[in-house]
């Protein structure tokens, strides 16, 4: 019976570290888990996504509701950072208020759940 046992906990052991056998709990974690919930846990639930935010986010930086963040919300994709810097038609005050917040923007990949349709302009939110 002992050796029974042995040869269980080894097993169980075994195919926990090649991840075939894991808690119930990470198991509905998985489970549960989106491609919204994946990206909060990046930059992007710290920082504003100058590729996933919608216009409304934006509320928080004076200046950019709805005017400023419009334009970055029509002219993504950015690559880097700095590439909003170089949003055609900006204006000077619209310039100077991106590059003063340039540290609190991050750019992760766009992602279907936050971009698809006209979501990143009207959140639905009345």
């Amino acid at each position: 019976m002992k050796r029974l046992v042995s040869v269980l906990a080894a097993l169980v052991l075994f195919l926990g570290g090649l991840g075939l056998f894991t808690h119930p709990s990470a198991a509905a974690d998985a489970i549960y888990r989106n491609e919204a919930d994946a990206k909060l846990k990046t930059e992007f639930g710290q920082k504003f996504d100058l590729n996933n935010s919608d216009v409304r986010d934006f509320r928080e930086l004076r200046g950019f509701y709805p005017g400023l963040a419009g334009k970055i919300a029509k002219y993504s994709p950015f690559e880097t950072v700095e590439d909003v810097l170089e949003i055609p038609g900006l204006s000077a005050t619209q310039l100077q208020r991106l590059q003063d917040n340039l540290d609190k923007f991050t750019v992760t990949p766009p992602s279907d759940v936050f971009n698809e349709e006209a979501n990143r302009f009207n959140i639905g939110v009345y």
